[in-house]
């Protein structure tokens, strides 16, 4: 399987740069939150929990790098630099959930040596990658199982849109992984996946994991999955997720709304996969979500060459954000939850599989 993140004590972090991909497998090494802000805001590293875990240990490498007179210092050094880190891609929310969660840790542990609170932070940053590839087979489990109990355990025809494959995570992937997981069992007839334009994710990245899996799959242009739909049939869509709301509106790359839009007119089953760190609870819906915009040359221009007419003036939105209602269910690694049904999974004690 592909491996986007590579890490170990000894080697430190070491990322795929997926600028160059499918052409070129080059790893570049992350030596500190810089080279992760860097390697976050160009999408050498992209998809919401490999940005997560690439930017947690991009700071644990900064951590082990620098000496601290104290543990305060080391937290007001580590807390100043994640408020950087955070605004290297404002949408996904894995990214603020991690860093909000490695700062409680560090103001529970205040009273630990410095040695001692700095093993413990590296752990937690190397602890998030271990527990995503298992999280991502719980994943891919629950989907495969729901899409298969809709089709009477016939094999199925699912279309994805962009990347959520082991390039976008730690391994196997979140809608990917569902895919994957159909495939394994014998479940999967056919997969389709978009070129998703403008930064063609589908075409670089998901076709070449799908390539390199020897996953039977077609790649089609985004405007062809109307077509595909009416004419050769489509089992379930299912997507990724950077943001899903309370309400279970949901951001993802940017032409996931006009996907569900057509699911729906053909009564496609839609579907979300994201591990349950991406549900933010603190926006009451997807108006509240930060919307990303990008360069205009990613959209004028394919690799550095430019196809658009000078002078023309770009718009060039990264995400949109499907509303709740076009969504048939999110696949967490706690299960399949209707997106109504958000809120009663908030807390531990009321998860249900």
């Amino acid at each position: 399987m592909l491996q986007a993140i590579k890490y170990s004590e000894s080697e430190g972090l070491d990322i795929l740069d997926q600028l160059l991909l499918p052409q070129q497998s080059v790893y570049i090494k992350m030596k500190n939150i810089d080279d992760g802000f860097r390697a976050i805001k160009t999408m050498q590293v992209r998809g919401a929990p490999a940005i997560a875990i690439v930017g947690m240990l991009s700071m644990a490498e900064e951590l082990k790098s620098l000496s601290f007179q104290s543990s305060g210092e080391l937290i007001q050094r580590m807390n100043q630099r994640l408020t950087y880190l955070i605004t290297s891609r404002p949408t996904a929310v894995n990214l603020s959930n991690a860093c909000h969660q490695i700062r409680q840790l560090a103001e529970e542990n205040l009273q630990l040596g410095v040695s001692e609170l700095r093993d413990k932070l590296v752990k937690f940053a190397v602890d998030m990658l271990e527990n995503d590839i298992a999280d991502n087979k719980a994943i891919g489990k629950h989907g495969a199982e729901a899409i298969k109990s809709l089709n009477s355990g016939k094999q199925v025809n699912v279309l994805t849109h962009c990347n959520t494959g082991s390039l976008a995570t730690a391994g196997y992937g979140t809608a990917l992984g569902v895919i994957r997981a159909l495939h394994e069992g014998g479940n999967l007839a056919h997969a389709y996946c978009t070129e998703t334009r403008p930064y063609n994710q589908g075409c670089r990245l998901t076709a070449y994991e799908l390539v390199h899996d020897k996953i039977p799959a077609t790649l089609i242009c985004d405007s062809m999955v109307s077509l595909l739909m009416g004419k050769t049939g489509v089992s379930a869509v299912v997507v990724g997720a950077d943001r899903v709301a309370a309400n279970g509106d949901t951001a993802n790359k940017i032409g996931t709304q006009q996907i569900a839009i057509i699911a729906k007119h053909f009564n496609v089953p839609f579907f979300v996969a994201a591990p349950f760190t991406s549900v933010d609870f603190n926006l009451a819906s997807g108006d509240l979500i930060p919307i990303e915009e990008r360069p205009s040359d990613e959209l004028a221009c394919v690799n550095g060459m430019r196809i658009a007419a000078q002078g023309i003036t770009c718009w060039n939105p990264a995400f949109d954000v499907t509303p709740a209602n076009l969504i048939t269910g999110i696949i967490t690694e706690r299960g399949v939850i209707e997106p109504s049904e958000l809120s009663t999974h908030k807390k531990p004690n009321n998860i249900k599989s």
